[in-house]
């Protein structure tokens, strides 16, 4: 039998390992395995307080740096994720998110990185004329990242021209959109929404023909079925521009490989009031010492230089 003294020592350290993310067993069952058996306990996994991962940003002006969710980290600088089923209520957040960084600067260019499982028809249209209005102003980059189907392909080709592009394993999905949920009523009503549907379509075969070259009933007869495009076939039916490739030179654009000795910057490259005349990285600026030898310390980090005498 456990005296008092040690049932409360029992439950003290039952409520200390509680508090530090350990699961012991109950009470009950320590109590009567104690004699026996030692305590098991096990840690609890730990997870992040929100699913969105976090990221340090610092507002301009201000000293210190707050963690805010990475998808607005990339919205301050104009790049847009879209990667769920675009309803109503993306469809909204997509649109408020375009027409703020719109109000920000009207000419600044916008980047989408697109992996759309879907769309619904009317908030894909939406999306899709915002980018069209907005494109005459701005420069809109898209890029395929993953698969986009439907409308999400709709939306991957209306970015501006020579900006549309895909990775190489990245797939396009062509395909007429559906009624967006069970419609009930009367039998007219009914046929009211089948045409309108209908018509929407025909509508979203004409938009595909402009921004693909292709002819309207070539679209439409494309799309009876699924129609299939991979990054190299989107090319060439005309849907987006290019494919990026992996680039071996990461510094193309400056005409020098990665290496851990090419700078970026000035062509001189300086540290404080150091200059690299006479041979010497880093020696010190100032007058010379006497017998025209710089002051000491001036070398750089204490070595001597080769045509200077010991």
């Amino acid at each position: 039998m456990m005296t008092f003294l040690q049932l409360v020592v029992l439950l003290l350290s039952h409520f200390a390992l509680l508090a530090a993310g350990f699961a012991p067993q109950s009470v009950a069952d320590v109590a009567s395995s104690s004699t026996k058996t030692a305590l098991h306990a096990k840690r609890l996994p730990i997870t992040m307080p929100t699913q969105t991962p976090m990221v340090p940003y610092r507002p301009p002006g201000s000293d210190y740096a707050q963690f805010v969710g990475i998808y607005d980290r990339m919205v301050r600088d104009r790049i847009l994720f879209i990667g769920n089923f675009i309803d109503e209520e993306n469809a909204n957040s997509i649109i408020s998110s375009i027409l703020y960084l719109r109000k920000e600067d009207s000419t600044g260019p916008i980047t989408l990185y697109l992996n759309v499982p879907g769309a619904l028809l009317r908030p894909g249209l939406a999306v899709y004329d915002l980018l069209q209005q907005i494109g005459k102003d701005c420069e809109i980059t898209t890029v395929n990242i993953g698969l986009c189907t439907g409308m999400g392909a709709l939306l991957a080709g209306a970015g501006t021209k020579g900006r549309r592009c895909a990775l190489p394993n990245s797939r396009f999905l062509l395909q007429r959109v559906g009624m967006e949920s069970v419609f009930q009523g009367q039998a007219t009503d009914i046929a009211l929404e089948v045409k309108n549907v209908k018509k929407m379509n025909d509508n979203l075969d004409m938009e595909l023909s402009k921004m693909t070259g292709q002819t309207a009933e070539k679209c439409r007869e494309d799309m009876k079925r699924d129609f299939y495009l991979s990054a190299d076939e989107a090319v060439r039916y005309g849907l987006i521009d290019k494919v990026l490739q992996p680039a071996p030179r990461k510094r193309a654009t400056q005409g020098q490989d990665t290496d851990l000795g090419a700078f970026e910057g000035e062509d001189q490259q300086r540290y404080q009031d150091q200059t690299t005349d006479g041979g010497n990285w880093g020696k010190r600026k100032g007058p010379p010492g006497p017998g025209g030898r710089a002051p000491p310390g001036a070398g750089g980090g204490g070595m001597n230089n080769d045509d200077d005498p010991p």
